[in-house]
């Protein structure tokens, strides 16, 4: 017996004849029991001991090699009846054939299978050895794994069609894969097969479900599973826990976890993560320490894991030194706790922490995953650190992660945010493959660089190469047609959007209504706005701004009450949109409550929300509210003073505008370019040329003599100021000149009376080949009236009609002013009539025109035909009428219209009017009338009333009230050199020549 057992082959085969052997384990029909082998081995051989151990040998051989033959004919008899574990085995000791009924094994590999088996294997048909239902569940489970999710369901399917029934491990591989993908409806199907199956009732099973309907966005279903569970295990409340936190109801997590422990389960580490993600989604810092003390007492606060989720916590709750610390806790953090630290610093703004987090981590030779690049990628973009990007830049090469589409894109995006457009752009072309997250960066890069129209041309090359667009995509296209007004190509990304089943998002459709609202398209807007089910404030606000930028602030103060009636809370954009709608309409009042609603919100430290105030004000004419705003407004930055200084020239106040910018100078506040602009504009209306002067060399110390609108406001300030000439200096030294510049240009020659060389300015800027728009025909068209340039008026006629631009109000009305001045009051009269619908605008127009051909009564008739057409006239309708009467000298009718104003129109009587009336009134011969209405003037007395007076003394020769009226003058307006000349005539016309002389060298000295 010593001997047998030192056989090479002899424990296998016991081994064979116990647990492998068909039929009985303790009796073969061709080996028999394991004692009648062994005693008949002995018996056989009377031979020497080396003779008698290899015949031993190879009759054991022998019988081994005849049972598996056996077994293989029984196999190749009929195959149907094993289990085929060749494509699922974790084991290679795992048989490869396992008989359903007598559980016989066998193996494909074995050295004593007959030299046939091989042969008829691969003859013989694929699927006639049918799977196990453990070896289905094994390669469903592999293929969920390799995210082959459609496959594993299909499989399950399949299974079940070859007559495999499924047990719970199968049904819940299957859920898992329904899980992955989000398939809702198959997940469904799947719950009804395992209740008619019976397996409802099992805690994995229901574990499985839960997942399945909470990663499905079906969380009442994912609840109705939960509570249908009687005795519920740890995997179960977790499956609950992590649904709730997907799905954003972390505060239903959260009272599951409390009852959890009322229930005395015992959490684990896949629990702590689950609450501590539900604590960071909703900011519940004080739940997530409370949280932390149970991780400590539980043990697991060295876990990474664990770790990581708590770090997170406090990053997102805004506890970075809590975060931090929970991180220094960790004796060995692996690479899953400095990703959540180091996006915690990106989090909370410590971008400068996260790199130099980074370059620790780096220093400890921690490897980095492309979570850590993305990361890390952001802190410099961040915070536009172009240098360190670089550096890491080598770093993701020599680590391999060049490839990585998602780290490739945070590299594109971190060189566009650094303001490298070029360079991410290169990057970007260098890439072999572009998926969509790295089109999306590049686009996303355009777009913030200003560069929108290369933004859409991306865009449509995206689309050539078939890449489906996503979210973030199309977000960053629709934000590309609202900066360049892109209206048509935004249709086009809503009608892509439709298609690909976006338009539910908030994002998006937050984006489309922002988007038709800054292209004026505000009826799309409000479509859009609408069809959502969820308005969030963003949404809210860009409707309201879009109202107030098309004209329509009374509807954006309507849709603000109805943003207040849902209780959706505002924000300083909000805040700002509905004050310069209350500053649109001079709706004092309203303002005045938004204000009261800005301080109880605690929105009165807000730079923008106090500029808004301080324009609202200074726009409703109430200048002393603004400035309390102002000056309670401690810390002020450059926007308010700003807002403070266009409030005050807004009101005609230049002199304090420029105070208060000498005030802002004294406090060593740096001024930007609107308040150069600003105060260009104070000192161009009260014609400060030396001041202005003083503010040029400032803005050329600061470098902002370059920019367009300042270098147009500095044109517009010479040329109201009288200096033509610096103003062309300005203008010429300017290399870049843009519409707006050549517009301030021309109107500057205007202004000085110099039609010809503005209309020279206009011939240029058509060889410059420089987009015209609106405001330069008008300037164009004021020229030619200037100088009565009929021929060039028509001209210009002719391209306003070429370029579509005759339906716009203001140059209508430029058209009719420019015939009229040029003498053609029928050709006026014809634009005029050529209009379907002629604005306010338009009308005053043509009754100035009439004006000014002496045809009062036309004008007359014109009035009252507008009052019953258009039912809206202005106090500039009203100077143009009462013109109108004065040069035909229709007194009764002027009196009648001028004591109507008020009573009949509701429009103030201002001092245009009166010296409308008084020059009237001269004109008629009524001095005395005229002189006493000028004392009764409610605004007080005016140059332009005086002069008006003065001119109608020296018609009819009226020289004692003359020479009263024009010391008037002078003594309100010592530099208007045409009272000096009508008072000189009028001494000379009554032959007091020393008294003309004096009042001669009067002119000269002042």
């Amino acid at each position: 017996m010593e001997a047998l057992m030192d056989l090479p082959d002899f424990g296998w085969m016991r081994r064979l004849g116990e647990s492998h052997l068909p039929c009985s384990a303790s009796r073969h029909p061709l080996l028999g029991s394991n004692s009648d082998r062994l005693s008949g081995v002995c018996r056989s051989f009377q031979r020497p001991k080396h003779l008698a151990l290899e015949f031993q040998k190879a009759q054991l051989y022998t019988g081994k090699e005849r049972v598996i033959e056996k077994l293989w004919q029984q196999f190749f008899f009929y195959p149907s009846q094993w289990w085929d574990h060749r494509f699922d085995k974790r084991n290679p000791n795992y048989p490869d054939f396992k008989h359903k009924h007598t559980k016989d094994v066998l193996w494909v590999d074995r050295r004593s299978n007959p030299h046939w088996v091989q042969t008829k294997l691969s003859s013989l048909a694929e699927g006639v050895v049918p799977r196990s239902v453990f070896s289905w569940n094994s390669i469903i489970g592999q293929h969920t794994k390799n995210g082959h999710y459609k496959k594993a369901v299909e499989l399950f399917e399949q299974m079940q069609l070859k007559g495999v029934k499924p047990d719970k491990f199968t049904f819940a591989r299957a859920l898992n894969a329904c899980a992955r993908m989000v398939g809702l409806e198959r997940g469904r199907l799947i719950h009804e097969q395992l209740i008619a199956e019976g397996f409802q009732s099992d805690v994995f099973v229901a574990s499985a479900l839960v997942d399945m309907y909470a990663k499905c966005g079906s969380i009442r279903d994912a609840e109705s599973v939960f509570m249908s569970i009687r005795h519920r295990d740890l995997v179960c409340w977790n499956a609950m826990i992590l649904g709730y936190v997907k799905c954003g109801v972390s505060e239903k997590a959260l009272q599951l976890y409390r009852q959890m422990q009322l229930e005395r389960v015992l959490p684990n580490t896949s629990t702590f993560v689950g609450v501590l993600n539900a604590c960071a989604s909703v900011g519940a810092l004080e739940e997530g320490r409370h949280v932390h003390a149970q991780i400590i007492q539980s043990g697991y606060e060295l876990n990474d894991y664990v770790g990581g989720g708590l770090v997170d916590m406090y990053a997102k709750c805004g506890s970075i030194e809590e975060a931090f610390n929970a991180f220094n806790n960790m004796p060995t953090p692996d690479v899953v706790c400095w990703n959540a630290m180091i996006m915690g610093f990106v989090k909370c703004g410590f971008s400068q922490r996260a790199i130099e987090l980074y370059q620790q981590m780096h220093s400890r030779q921690v490897k980095p995953d492309h979570v850590t690049y993305l990361a890390v990628l952001n802190a410099c973009a961040s915070i536009g650190a172009l240098e360190d990007g670089r550096r890491i830049n080598l770093q993701i090469v020599e680590n391999g992660y060049e490839n990585d589409d998602f780290v490739t894109s945070c590299l594109v995006d971190m060189y566009a945010k650094c303001g490298r457009i070029e360079e991410a752009f290169r990057l970007f072309e260098k890439m072999e493959t572009h998926g969509v997250v790295c089109w999306t960066s590049m686009i996303v890069g355009y777009v913030k660089c200003g560069n929108a129209k290369r933004a859409l041309q991306l865009y449509k090359n995206m689309q050539l190469k078939r890449i489906k667009a996503d979210i973030v995509t199309f977000v960053a296209v629709v934000d590309a047609c609202a900066s360049v007004g892109a209206v048509e190509e935004g249709r086009c990304a809503h009608a892509e959007i439709i298609q690909c089943g976006y338009e539910s998002d908030h994002v998006v459709g937050t984006a489309l209504v922002d988007m038709y609202a800054k292209c004026g398209s505000i009826e799309d807007a409000c479509r859009a706005f609408s069809s959502m089910e969820t308005r969030g404030v963003i949404c809210w606000t860009a409707l309201i701004v879009g109202y107030v930028k098309s004209g329509n602030g009374e509807k954006a103060l309507e849709l603000y009450r109805l943003m207040r009636m849902e209780q959706v809370e505002s924000n300083t954009v909000t805040f700002v949109g509905v004050l310069n709608a209350c500053a649109s309409l001079a709706a004092l009042e309203e303002g005045r409550d938004i204000h009261k609603q800005i301080t109880e919100r605690g929105y009165e430290s807000d730079d923008f929300v106090m500029s808004a105030l301080i324009d609202m004000y200074a726009k409703c004419g109430s200048i002393a509210e603004a400035c309390i705003v102002f000056d309670n407004h401690h810390t002020r930055s450059v926007v308010c003073w700003t807002s403070m200084i266009m409030g005050y020239v807004k009101c005609g106040c230049g002199e304090k505008a420029l105070q208060v910018y000498r005030q802002m100078e004294f406090e060593q506040v740096k001024p930007d370019t609107l308040t150069f602009v600003g105060v260009l504009n104070a000192c161009a209306s009260i014609k400060v040329l030396e001041e202005g002067k003083r503010i040029h060399r400032a803005i050329i110390q600061s470098g902002c003599q370059s920019d367009d609108f300042v270098g147009s406001a500095l044109v517009d300030m010479y040329a109201k100021c009288g200096s033509i000439e610096d103003a062309s200096n300005v203008f010429d030294s300017m290399h870049n000149r843009s519409t707006v510049c050549w517009n301030t240009m021309i109107a500057g020659f205007v202004k000085c009376g110099l039609g010809q060389k503005a209309l020279e300015s206009y011939g240029k800027m058509q060889l410059e080949l420089v987009e015209r728009d609106s405001v330069t025909f008008m300037a164009g068209l004021n020229a030619c009236a200037n100088v009565a340039a009929l021929v060039e008026g028509r001209r210009i006629h002719s391209e306003i009609l070429k370029i579509g631009l005759e339906s716009d109000d203001f140059v209508c009305s430029s058209l009719v002013d420019m015939y009229a001045k040029c003498g053609s009051i029928d050709e006026a009269h014809r634009v005029f009539s050529s209009m379907h619908s002629p604005t306010l605008a338009c009308w005053t127009a043509m009754i100035g025109a009439y004006a000014m051909h002496g045809q009062g009564e036309d004008a007359i008739l014109l009035f009252v035909r507008m009052t019953q057409e258009c039912r809206e006239v202005n106090d500039i309708t009203f100077v143009c009428l009462l013109s109108a009467c004065s040069h035909a000298s229709l007194v009764d009718e002027g009196q009648y219209y001028y004591e109507s104003m008020d009573s009949i129109y509701g429009v103030a009587r201002l001092a245009e009017h009166c010296a409308c009336m008084v020059d009237l009134l001269g004109r008629s011969g009524l001095l005395d009338e005229a002189e006493g209405m000028i004392y009764r003037m409610p605004s007080g007395h005016s140059v332009t009333s005086w002069s008006a007076l003065l001119g109608a003394c020296r018609i009819h020769g009226n020289s004692e009230m003359g020479q009263r009226v024009a010391e008037k003058v002078i003594e309100l307006d010592p530099e208007n050199a045409s009272a000096y000349v009508l008072l000189s005539n009028i001494y000379a016309a009554a032959g007091k020549s020393e008294r003309r002389e004096a009042v001669h060298k009067m002119r000269i000295r002042r």
